[in-house]
């Protein structure tokens, strides 16, 4: 990559604006497709000849670097306090941006409260060893997805953790599927993977993984070495994570020997995984404890990882137990099978919700109403695939409340009547609605209201086919329909919110 002689900052500004990062993307696809059919195929030398190419590109160190520098954590800084902040920075970086001779600096070590109470140390990169990062992440993503788990759905491209429910429904709901499930969760995953497995297994460049897993991290001025583990933080960790687990759910499924059981036993297994949380399913507690957990046991304890016994456990369908959030189980004597929100899950939430309103009394009302329509929505948008119905109308009722007991103390020398006239106003529909004057784009005076969690619509998810790979041409169509689809829902909801908020605006001025 030539070295461009400019020296304004307008000049590297124009420089860096100028690229045209669809074509950037495109040709480093087609790229990534290259390493996919040869992984497909098995010819792993090949693959490794691909791999090289790609990450010596210089559409690939483009897009390292701005995905690096687009990311929430690019005002995070490394162990060396390097911010590429600037299209100048940005530039230079992809010029220099190379494998041969690279040397990662220490992890700067910090940690962030889990809900249990305990900490989850992080492990934060410089900025350049982020960039190295996603450049090989390109060159190893494509291996990842051939080669990993149909029904795996954590920090994979175009999965979600939707997919993972809509995999528990179409597994549990019938009368005649699996009973019983055992919740699984992996001790400290990310923290003990075995480094020896991982460069003896991970088909990528050893150099460079062993300079990644031995380089150490800082904590209160002192370095520490890493023997085991790969950091939570680094762009690659979930893919190597991912890759470390893969074959979790053939495990699973040879524990059970078809000689001995019926085929229908032997189709209730099932496995569906989100990161290091997963579920397998059984028609009954004995093979699970006697076939399938010994087996899955002795897979993850040649990786260097163990089973939580504080999280694990086996359970009931008609029991119920909570993944990602949800809460799961069949209902009755007619077994009516429901995926809701959690009650941890929603209770939590309304805490959050109501100590953020009871700490911002004095904050306007309008930015009030925009931090609580931003933090509703998305809770609800990831709840809506679910039977959420009953938690939404929870939800508005609490907030309401906090939002009465939040105007009653800004003013607590007006009335009711008062109180109520200028923070709420009633939907045609009957609904009390929290409101704040304001303008539109025109200039025109309009109300800016609360959203209504309840008055989203449940739209329920269509799962994504299992074996499908962003990165085979064969499926491309799919996907692309599938985008589509997608479109249409949103602009559906997106349409149908102004319209909601033009019933409700106030007429122009006279």
């Amino acid at each position: 990559m030539a070295r461009p002689y400019v020296s304004a900052p307008s000049a590297w500004k124009t420089l860096w604006k100028s690229i045209d990062w669809q074509i950037v993307y495109e040709k480093v696809h087609r790229q990534q497709v290259g390493i996919a059919k040869a992984a497909q195929e098995g010819r792993w030398g090949k693959v490794n000849s691909l791999q090289g190419i790609l990450v010596r590109s210089r559409c690939a160190r483009l897009l390292a670097v701005r995905r690096v520098t687009t990311n929430k954590g690019k005002r995070t800084p490394g162990v060396d306090g390097v911010l590429w902040n600037t299209p100048r920075k940005k530039i230079e970086a992809a010029m220099s941006l190379s494998p041969n001779g690279y040397k990662p600096s220490p992890l700067k070590r910090t940690y962030v409260p889990k809900k249990n109470g305990k900490r989850r140390p992080l492990g934060i990169p410089t900025m350049k060893d982020r960039a190295v990062q996603a450049l090989f992440k390109m060159a190893l993503e494509p291996v990842a997805e051939t080669l990993a788990d149909r029904n795996s759905y954590g920090f994979r491209p175009r999965r979600s953790t939707a997919d993972a429910l809509s995999q528990c429904f179409i597994v549990l709901a019938k009368k005649d599927s699996p009973t019983w499930i055992w919740e699984a969760d992996i001790e400290a995953c990310f923290d003990n993977i075995s480094h020896d497995w991982m460069l003896e297994n991970i088909p990528m460049d050893k150099g460079i993984l062993r300079k990644w897993l031995k380089a150490g991290y800082i904590e209160g001025n002192v370095l520490y070495p890493t023997e085991k583990g790969t950091p939570q933080g680094g762009l690659i960790s979930p893919v190597l994570a991912n890759m470390v687990l893969d074959g979790l759910e053939e495990t699973a499924r040879n524990a059970v020997p078809k000689r001995i059981v019926r085929r229908s036993t032997r189709s209730k297994v099932h496995v569906i995984r989100y990161a290091d949380d997963f579920l397998i399913t059984a028609h009954s507690r004995e093979l699970l404890e006697e076939k399938i957990i010994p087996a899955v046991v002795a897979f993850l304890k040649e990786r260097g990882l163990n089973i939580s016994a504080e999280k694990s456990k086996i359970t009931d369908i008609k029991t119920g137990f909570k993944f990602l959030g949800a809460s799961i189980r069949k209902y009755g004597t007619a077994g009516k099978f429901l995926i809701r929100p959690s009650k941890d899950n929603l209770l939590s939430f309304i805490e959050e919700t109501r100590e953020y309103i009871r700490s911002h009394l004095w904050l306007k009302t309008e930015h009030l109403i925009h931090q609580l329509n931003s933090r509703i929505r998305g809770w609800t948008n990831y709840f809506r695939p679910l039977c959420s119905s009953r938690a939404f109308r929870k939800l508005d009722s609490e907030i309401f409340n906090a939002l009465w007991i939040w105007a009653r103390r800004r003013h607590d020398s007006k009335g009711h009547r008062w109180v109520a006239k200028r923070y709420f106003h009633t939907h045609r529909k009957g609904l009390w609605v929290f409101f704040a004057p304001s303008k539109d784009k025109a200039g025109r005076p309009c109300r800016l209201k609360l959203v209504k969690a309840s008055c989203t619509t449940i739209r329920r998810h269509v799962k994504i086919r299992a074996g499908a790979n962003v990165f085979n041409p064969d499926h491309a169509d799919y996907f692309a329909v599938r985008r589509q689809d997608q479109r249409r829902a949103r602009q559906a909801d997106y349409k149908r919110r102004k319209q909601w908020e033009r019933e409700e605006a106030w007429e122009h001025a006279a």
